[in-house]
């Protein structure tokens, strides 16, 4: 009877992973620190159309090399970072400082659309909810991480509570605030009898996106005191969704960014949360930010990152912060390496708890022809331009006139064993919400594999197949990236993945 239940059981998973449906993982908690500078605004307006798609579970004030407040005492700082000490060379007592009640106002404009996003996807979250997780942080300096703060002691609390799940630290600023939290921990519980159980729950649940160094506060204090906590480091693939997007994207691409496709699809006529989001020329001013003069229509030819029409989008620098949360099937989240709609970044090879992009980041720019520090983020723009149109959308409209995504299973496991020689035969379940037309395509993201040849895929509607090459060796990796796309409007893409390991 034992031996007859193991085979039924064993049976349904071989079912389960044959048959799959798209397993709903619980939502990845996240707590979202910025500083405050225009793009950070935008980034976190397209963020609220996401919010349903993780928890957020703080969203806290901070300072950065760029933006803080000062202490109010005529207190003078400079720079420790070198491009802002180059920049800002005379002592201030304040810097480019937007307030803290920005994230509030956005919140008011989001509580607007809210009812129309709630019956466009399941789980947003409320105003009322998120406006009860904003926090202020360390904010008087630039890497200020001396006193505990409501944002340090909100991120504390959640580190130390009773749920173990990571949480994804999203630095849109400097890390100063996070800092601050762990630099609390330690105070609290070293030298205790519980400081190793603290030390090893704390580094296993916290896991710090930056973008940048944004001040030093990672490096001087997080790197040496909690050196196991894991840090995803992007300082290349974000800029090409920051200011100089116009130098680093491809002309097909710009096409996504530019004043006509952002004007007519996100900005205008989507609701007061999107009329909110900062564009060239668009007459908006950001209240303590002198240099916020993108808004300004008499200032857009010849300017610092060039010249520029109405509507033009601006930046989003700290956008891959969030969109590496976002399930869109990719397996990136557990795998940075992986590569999804927040980059691509690689374990160091001197820190197993380090992922960063640069050179060993880089994937192939068809284009260029050659391999491309940008391309591991470029590669989706597209998709992820539609979809935030999509969402844009949703702030006004009803569920029928919206488009939504397919919704993609692989039909087999998709992590395989093989062997040299051997061709594997895989595929995919696709739906549409909408009813919609889908197109289905099968390709191998080579660098996101290790191996020395590339594999041809061969596929006919949702149903594909690879050789894996008889010279291929032990270890060898294949990873092949099914793209569903509907033929809604705007078009929007969903994904399945296989990696093929050779036995």
């Amino acid at each position: 009877m034992k031996n007859l239940l193991l085979a039924v059981l064993a049976s349904c998973f071989l079912w389960a992973c044959v048959n799959s449906e798209p397993i709903k993982r619980a939502k990845p908690r996240t707590i979202i620190t910025t500083d405050g500078e225009i793009d950070d605004v935008d980034s976190f307006v397209r963020m609220l159309l996401y919010a349903n798609e993780f928890k957020i579970e703080g969203l806290v004030y901070s300072s950065s090399m760029w933006h803080y407040k000062g202490d109010g005492k005529g207190t003078t700082f400079v720079s420790e970072m070198e491009m802002t000490k180059q920049i800002y060379p005379k002592p201030r007592t304040d810097l480019r400082w937007a307030g803290v009640n920005w994230i509030q106002d956005l919140l008011k404009a989001y509580a607007e659309v809210y009812p129309s996003l709630s019956k466009n996807g399941e789980g947003f979250p409320s105003a009322e909810e998120l406006g009860g997780l904003v926090k202020v942080g360390n904010i008087d300096f630039e890497g200020e991480m001396a006193i505990d703060t409501e944002g340090s002691n909100w991120i504390k609390e959640k580190l130390l509570d009773s749920d173990y799940s990571p949480i994804y630290l999203q630095a849109w600023g400097g890390t100063n605030t996070i800092a601050r939290a762990l630099k609390s921990i330690e105070e609290t519980y070293s030298g205790k009898e519980n400081w190793k159980e603290i030390y090893k729950k704390v580094s296993e649940k916290a896991i710090i996106y930056t973008i940048m160094d944004q001040d030093a506060t990672y490096k001087n204090y997080v790197a040496k005191a909690w050196p196991d906590i894991k840090v995803l480091y992007n300082s290349n693939q974000f800029f090409v969704l920051a200011y100089p997007w116009k130098s680093v994207m491809p002309k097909d691409l710009q096409k996504y960014f530019d004043g006509k496709f952002m004007g007519e699809n996100i900005i205008n006529d989507h609701g007061p949360l999107m009329k909110m989001y900062y564009s060239y020329g668009d007459g908006q001013k950001q209240t303590g930010d002198e240099e916020h003069i993108h808004g300004d229509p008499n200032k857009m030819t010849n300017a610092q990152w060039g010249s520029f029409v109405k509507y033009d989008f601006i930046s989003e620098g700290d956008s891959p912060a969030y969109l590496h949360l976002i399930d869109v099937g990719l397996m990136n989240l557990d795998h940075p390496d992986y590569g999804g709609w927040g980059g691509r970044l690689v374990q160091s090879k001197t820190n197993p708890n380090r992922w960063e992009d640069g050179v060993t980041a880089a994937d192939y720019n068809p284009q260029k022809d050659t391999l491309d520090l940008a391309y591991a983020q470029l590669r989706w723009l597209a998709a992820i331009q539609n979809d935030f149109a999509a969402r844009a959308d949703w702030c006004v409209k009803p569920f029928e006139e919206c488009n939504h995504p397919p919704v993609v299973a692989a039909k087999a496991m998709t992590f395989r064993s093989a062997i040299a020689g051997e061709t594997v035969n895989f595929g995919v379940n696709a739906t549409d919400p909408d009813g919609d037309k889908m197109k289905i395509r099968f390709w191998e993201y080579r660098e996101a594999g290790k191996n020395s040849s590339a594999v041809a895929v061969s596929y006919h509607e949702d149903l594909a197949s690879v050789k894996i090459p008889e010279t291929a060796k032990a270890g060898d990796t294949y990873h092949i990236i099914c793209e569903v796309e509907d033929e809604g409007k705007p078009a929007l893409t969903r994904y399945a993945r296989w990696v093929f390991t050779v036995n």
